[in-house]
């Protein structure tokens, strides 16, 4: 009877360990399920938190989050016989000369006009001259912008003007190098940049290596760079 007893002992004692080890092993198994998925919560929370931050920058960038504008409101694209370009303007920044270029760029004011003055290693000018160099009429001179923070690196798009601070109209620059010079700083006026270029850089730098002479004015290609059309996208 006693060794019945005994024999009955340690069949529960195995019941047991073996019951123990089973519960282990599904706490194991649960626990790596536990953390794979929180593994996976992780990584779609860092991807979705990736997502959001360059959405934050794509917002920040196009204006929106300021302006209350969708991006494409404050885009512009600049066909050529190049190539086309792609303009971010910064309305936040540069308010009134924004709103100038978008008024020549409502009346088609640009199509069919010239990138007139090309210089390798500093920018290119366009947006008053058609092709046989005839000077198009513009509006009235704007106030100059330049003091907006914004700096004439390369990339940037600016207004072209005379000597005179608050005479730019029409015409426009982008730069392809960080022209430093061109900043607003005690003593120099500057040239009031207002938007980047966001596509077509390759096209800009493809320009800025066309051949040019002198006549009938310094730096004018030889061969005609066409503003085919600029158009709010």
């Amino acid at each position: 009877m006693k060794k019945q007893k005994k024999q009955v002992s340690n069949k529960t004692a195995g019941f047991m360990i073996g019951g123990a080890i089973l519960v282990a092993i599904i706490l194991f198994f649960s626990t790596i399920q536990i953390i794979n998925e929180t593994n996976i919560e992780i990584n779609i929370n860092k991807e979705s938190n990736n997502k959001e931050i360059n959405t934050d920058e794509n917002i920040i960038l196009n204006g929106t989050e300021l302006n209350g504008e969708t991006k494409m409101e404050n885009q512009v694209e600049i066909k050529t016989n190049k190539g086309t370009i792609i303009v971010q303007l910064d309305k936040e920044n540069a308010p009134i000369t924004v709103e100038n270029f978008l008024n020549y760029v409502d009346k088609q004011f640009y199509d069919g006009t010239i990138l007139h003055r090309i210089i390798e290693g500093f920018m290119i000018q366009g947006g008053g001259f058609t092709p046989d160099a005839s000077e198009k009429e513009t509006n009235e001179p704007i106030v100059l912008e330049s003091q907006n923070g914004l700096r004439n690196d390369r990339g940037t798009i600016a207004m072209a003007r005379t000597m005179v601070p608050d005479s730019a109209t029409s015409q426009f620059f982008i730069n392809v190098v960080d022209n430093n010079f061109l900043n607003y700083q005690p003593g120099n006026e500057g040239y009031a940049v207002f938007g980047k270029v966001i596509e077509g850089m390759d096209v800009v730098d493809k320009i800025v290596q066309v051949q040019t002479g002198s006549i009938p004015m310094p730096d004018w290609p030889t061969e005609p760079v066409i503003i085919e059309s600029i158009r709010r996208k």
